[in-house]
């Protein structure tokens, strides 16, 4: 290496014509730092190159042959350096000198956009599919040089700088160029060590107003443990597994998510389905360990998270989302939520994330007014603002808005091979009155109170995920009366392939809590659901809504001592398995759960000593098993030819008696529900086949914490005509009870 040489003495004239950029400098707010630092060629034969770095006391050029030192601007924090054409070497770094150390690092002004103008341009259309791969923390290669890549969608903010572990969290340090016809700031950044702990970062933004604004990264994949909120950069190795599809194929998605295959979904929350010996939270790993095979055990299908895109507050359970491309650090790293999702899938499992497009939080750190703005949110409160959640609304006419979401729906099937989500509230998103009164709303152009822009965005939504992942399912929580929630979009439909039915939950719920004695008069809270089952493609929710906030748990709304509350607990869980609809569950709502869900606490799995819960458990296995294997309860669920009422009438005794039939029309299931106390020795109903009938579930079994009352295995069907077919059979009906029966094979 040769000897050092210097430039000239910088003279106080030079910084007095720098002065304006120093200052922008100093303060973290210069608009184009790419224009001034770095090294730019100013003649034919002469580069000029300058860096401000606070703290250093001395700066030096270095290539492969010479050290060269720059010159420090009076007594600021910029330095410069001018070189001759022949001189300059791009691949050139910087020796900087702190007081108490030394550190080479490259100079991250010298290395050009790498920004792909298409993504852009399709962002800011709002047709991106993608935009986490082009927005965010990325590593990658520039000029042989590797780094990580920072991208951030801040239009209206005067100045954005990275900070974080690598810079100390200094304003000045690394401020961004902007691209100013998209709104997207950007920095290349070389030094950074491959690290799960130390690569936290956040944004510096300086709005029009002035403000300095701290910000996480909205597409980051990882975030660091509530309540610390910054992002982080991921390792290699999940910056890898985030940038491609999962290796592990799921050929099983498409059987498993069928409309015409049996869904049984056993819904939790990660945070308390259970908690270790010191109530902290079971990790990802753990999960697949313990979780998995007991939902395999019961029989269940699917498993549904409540949200896991992080969130600061774990009173909202995830609904109030900061990083929504972040699986929570709660429970483990990006790898261990793979390792999760792969433990399912090795199970024949399918895995349905709860994912919250409806509403953000106000928190500091996140989406709401993040340039300054209103960017993601509408300015307009009777727009932007939920009176109930006291959150924020996304502007869904926004382009970029609608890029964001649609990107982020579909990097959980992108990025981790998910089987479908559950879209959060989405009546809230439909109607632009949702939980306002008269005055505080404003109707769409039409004059109408639907919400274009949210109703397009869920079409777009639905549209490209099945696109791009056939088999998967896309499930709405709606509780209105919308027409054509899971019709196809090009007849007019939202697109969703599934939608909760709230009204059968609500009436079967309403009735299930009348003492039988009244029940009579509440005969059609129980058959209503009949006349519109088959409009939609509906499954059939007992979720955590029902058994908090008051309302006890499903046990307790159960009316009678303590063996019937169990009893109709049973007997409602048989007719519903039995009802048209795929079947979703809440944790413990499977061994009778007493008390409301705590999300503080782990489930009461003590109460498993007790025989009546154990019976419980043993009634959900064993209509899981049924309902997987009898045909009839689940090929038909949205078709009217599934299903046919034996007696809808009989509310003097509250019996309900139908039928299901397969798709082929060769199997069928009767049913019977008896939901009193009263015992039936010899009840008859009309059945369509002779033969003998085999009971494959009876709700009173002793098994199940029954009465035992009806013991006997089969009926034989006589030719008796009853309730309008030739042959009927007389069975033994038990107190607060459903029975299964089927033909003979």
């Amino acid at each position: 290496m040769s000897n050092i040489s210097t430039t000239p003495t910088i003279t106080g004239r030079f910084e007095e014509r720098f002065s304006h950029q120093i200052d922008a400098l100093n303060q973290g707010t210069l608009d184009d730092p790419f224009a001034f630092l770095g090294p730019h060629q100013i003649t034919s034969d002469k580069y000029a190159l300058s860096a401000f770095i606070p703290g250093a006391q001395q700066v030096f050029y270095q290539d492969k042959n010479h050290q060269r030192r720059y010159q420090r601007v009076g007594t600021s924090d910029l330095f410069v350096l001018s070189l001759s054409k022949k001189q300059y070497n791009a691949n050139y770094q910087l020796t900087i000198a702190y007081p108490f150390s030394t550190v080479v690092e490259q100079d991250p002004y010298k290395f050009a956009s790498t920004l792909d103008p298409k993504a852009v341009y399709l962002f800011n259309e709002g047709t991106l599919e993608q935009a986490q791969r082009h927005l965010g923390a990325h590593w990658t290669i520039i000029d042989n040089v590797e780094g990580v890549r920072f991208t951030v969608w801040a239009p209206n903010a005067n100045s954005v700088s990275l900070i974080g572990n690598f810079n100390h969290w200094n304003p000045t340090r690394h401020p961004m160029r902007k691209h100013l016809g998209a709104g997207i700031w950007e920095i290349f950044i070389a030094d950074i060590t491959d690290s799960d702990t130390d690569n936290n970062y956040k944004f510096s933004i300086i709005t029009e107003n002035g403000e300095r604004l701290e910000k996480a990264d909205p597409f980051a994949s990882s975030m660091q443990l509530p309540p610390q909120t910054a992002s982080c950069v991921p390792t290699k190795a999940n910056s890898g597994a985030w940038q491609q599809s999962p290796a592990k194929a799921w050929a099983q998605r498409a059987e498993r998510n069928a409309i015409n295959a049996p869904i049984s979904i056993y819904e939790v929350h990660a945070g308390s389905w259970k908690r270790d010996e010191n109530n902290q939270f079971l990790s990802y790993k753990a999960l697949s360990e313990q979780l998995v095979p007991y939902v395999k055990n019961l029989g269940f299908t699917h498993i549904q998270l409540m949200p896991i895109s992080e969130f600061p507050f774990d009173g909202s359970w995830g609904y109030q989302p900061v990083g929504l491309f972040a699986p929570t650090s709660r429970f483990g790293s990006l790898a261990d939520f793979q390792f999760f999702v792969d433990a399912c899938h090795e199970a024949n499992i399918g895995l349905l994330i709860d994912w919250v497009p409806g509403h953000f939080p106000a928190d500091a750190h996140g989406l709401a007014q993040f340039d300054g703005s209103h960017l993601f949110e509408h300015a307009d409160k009777r727009q932007g603002f939920h009176p109930d959640w006291q959150t924020h609304i996304f502007n869904y006419d926004r382009a970029e808005v609608q890029s964001f979401l649609i990107s982020n729906a579909l990097a959980w099937f992108d990025n981790f091979a998910i089987d479908g989500l559950r879209v959060d509230a989405v009546a809230s998103m439909l109607y632009l009155d949702y939980s306002r009164q008269e005055g505080e709303w404003i109707p769409n152009q039409y004059g109408g109170r639907e919400n274009l822009g949210a109703i397009e965005l869920l079409k777009q939504v639905n549209q490209r995920c099945y696109k791009n992942h056939p088999g998967i399912m896309m499930v709405a929580e709606e509780s209105t009366a919308w027409p054509g929630v899971t019709a196809f979009t090009d007849q007019g439909g939202l697109g969703f392939g599934y939608k909760w039915n709230m009204g059968w939950m609500n009436d079967s719920l309403e009735y299930m809590s009348c003492d039988p004695l009244y029940r009579q008069h509440h005969h059609h809270e129980m058959t209503f659901s009949l006349a519109y089952a088959f409009s939609e493609n509906f499954i059939l929710p007992l979720s955590h809504d029902e058994v908090v906030h008051g309302k006890g748990s499903l046990l307790n709304k159960m009316p009678g001592d303590d063996w019937q509350k169990f009893a109709n607990l049973r007997a409602y869980y048989g007719f519903m398995w039995a009802h048209p609809g795929k079947k979703l569950l809440f944790m413990g709502c499977e061994f009778g759960q007493r008390a409301e869900w705590n999300h503080d606490q782990s489930l009461d799995w003590h109460l498993l000593d007790q025989p009546a819960h154990q019976g419980v458990q043993a009634l959900i296995k064993a209509l899981n098993n049924s309902y997987c294997h009898q045909h009839a309860l689940f090929e038909l669920d949205t078709d009217h030819q599934g299903f046919d009422w034996i007696d809808a009438s009989n509310a003097e005794q509250s019996v309900f008696s139908f039928l299901r039939y397969n798709k082929a029309k060769d199997e069928h299931v009767v049913v019977v529900s008896n939901m009193t106390p009263a015992c039936h020795s010899n009840y008859r109903i009309g059945v369509p086949n002779l033969g003998e009938y085999e009971v494959i579930v009876n709700t009173d079994d002793t098994e199940f914490g029954g009465s035992g009352f009806a013991n006997q295995a089969s009926y034989t069907a006589e030719y008796v005509e009853w309730q309008g077919f030739t042959q009927s059979i007389c069975i033994a009906l038990p107190p607060l009870s459903t029975v299964y029966l089927a033909p003979q094979k």
